[in-house]
């Protein structure tokens, strides 16, 4: 494998972007929001076409190498990065194509935030968004992506009509349910492991004008729980999500945030919340616009980057547990739980329910149950000590370990190392469909290799 950082200098002049082998360039590529990983390339190419893709693809394969492509550089554990190999830059790639009633034509590279920004200017959305708008179309959708319109509308990845990628061979396809099929479904949250997203078509809905946006406190996770599995199945709101939040007396608050889509009178709170547990005297209420609603997560996101936490470690842990084991599973895992330490200030576990109906992306793992939660420990430590996020990765992998017991099972945005036997125990039944792809669009086993799904050497 020779792809030094003389040799991808030489890389073709005609590329519509450009290549770094600096050091710099080098470094930024090797790190990613979660900061606990470190792998540096042998240089980046900033996309500035798909053509671009094409050529650093069949470069790279042809000296051995490999590849990742980096949107965002929100991962939480090197899965874009490289060692031996290429950095594609996709941020160059974030064209918004005209908008039409029911889909929009985007870059990978664009962020959420730009899509929303042009899809409203036409009275349009998004049917799931993430709560986090800086995140990459290209990135979010080969993990699945979700978000608080899940439980209704699928992951982020159920709402793409067809995608251009580059396979690892370097063959620039398009792909959707009636066209190369096979491909869009090994694409869609498919860890990158058969292609690359150059750009993507979204499904689009009509925008509501304005969010009323409830803020409901608990008593006990218990009830939290009664009430998230009550919202799930009459559907008074639109949006749903559930936290388990730190507390200064050194403990856990149980919390439901909904929100009701509004397109003309605001609707009169108590019908809403008639029939709910929360504690009344705790109940908070808003109207905001649904852009500032989508963007709810900048002053969090300011106030972290101004602290400099942003910049600490992120050991985060996401995955789906069944209804009927939820409870205890919560329960324990939140009883090993230390919340400065653990979480941090700002840190959080986001528990809320999903109907695995509205589900479809097939390299999806969930636990078979109509109902499943979410479980996240979104780790945010007040220390920027290595030592200390190792400790956080190593809790990772135990409650994993447990929750798996459980029946429940993994979204694969987390720190947590696996072995290539491990990740196919979790792709389980769909594995193979996953492998079929992988030996038919990257024989040479040279994509995205920090998701170890497959052992090295060629795809067999």
């Amino acid at each position: 494998m020779s792809t030094d950082r003389a040799d991808i200098a030489s890389l073709p002049r005609r590329l519509d972007g450009a290549v770094h082998v600096d050091e710099a360039a080098r470094a930024a590529a090797g790190d990613d929001f979660g900061h606990i990983v470190h792998r540096s390339p042998d240089g980046v190419v900033v996309a500035g076409s798909a053509g671009d893709i094409v050529d650093a693809i069949r470069w790279t394969a042809g000296r051995g190498g490999h590849l990742a492509a980096q949107g965002q550089r929100h991962s939480t554990f090197g899965r874009a990065q490289v060692r031996d190999g290429v950095v594609a830059d996709m941020r160059g790639l974030r064209d918004i194509g005209p908008v039409a009633r029911d889909r929009v034509t985007v870059g990978a590279g664009a962020t959420w935030g730009e899509v929303l920004a042009a899809t409203l200017r036409e009275g349009t959305t998004p049917p799931v968004l993430p709560d986090y708008l800086g995140l990459s179309v290209g990135g979010t959708l080969v993990v699945g992506g979700v978000g608080d319109t899940s439980w209704r509308c699928g992951l982020l990845s159920d709402n793409v009509i067809a995608m251009e990628v580059v396979t690892g061979t370097g063959e620039l396809l398009t792909c959707s349910a009636t066209e190369h099929a096979d491909l869009f479904d090994a694409v869609r949250a498919g860890l990158g492991q058969v292609a690359v997203i150059t750009a993507a078509t979204i499904r689009l809905t009509p925008a509501p004008e304005a969010v009323r946006w409830y803020h409901l406190s608990y008593p006990d996770l218990g009830t939290m729980l009664q009430d998230e599995r009550l919202l799930a199945r009459d559907g008074r709101f639109e949006a749903l999500e559930g936290a388990i939040v730190p507390v200064d007396a050194g403990g856990f608050a149980f919390r439901i945030e909904a929100a009701r889509f509004v397109t003309g009178d605001t609707p009169a709170d108590e019908p809403l919340l008639a029939g709910l547990r929360d504690e009344r005297a705790l109940r908070k209420a808003m109207t905001l616009t649904y852009a500032d609603y989508r963007d709810r997560l900048a002053a969090l996101e300011r106030a972290l980057r101004a602290n400099g936490q942003w910049f600490f470690p992120h050991p985060w842990l996401n995955t789906f547990v069944g209804d009927a084991q939820v409870e205890r599973v919560a329960a324990e895992e939140v009883g090993r739980l230390h919340p400065a330490t653990d979480l941090g200030e700002f840190g959080r576990i986001v528990l809320f329910p999903l109907w695995t109906r509205a589900i479809g992306s097939p390299l999806v793992r969930l636990p078979s149950q109509p109902l499943v939660f979410t479980f996240n420990l979104l780790r945010v430590p007040p220390t920027d000590d290595p030592h200390e996020a190792d400790r956080l990765v190593r809790d990772n992998a135990a409650a994993y370990r447990r929750i798996t017991a459980a029946g429940g099972t993994l979204f694969p945005v987390s720190a947590l190392p696996l072995s290539p036997g491990e990740w196919r125990r979790h792709f389980g039944p769909a594995f193979p469909r996953l492998a079929a792809a992988k030996r038919r669009y990257d024989p040479g086993n040279m994509l995205t290799p920090g998701y170890p799904v497959f052992p090295p050497g060629p795809a067999a």
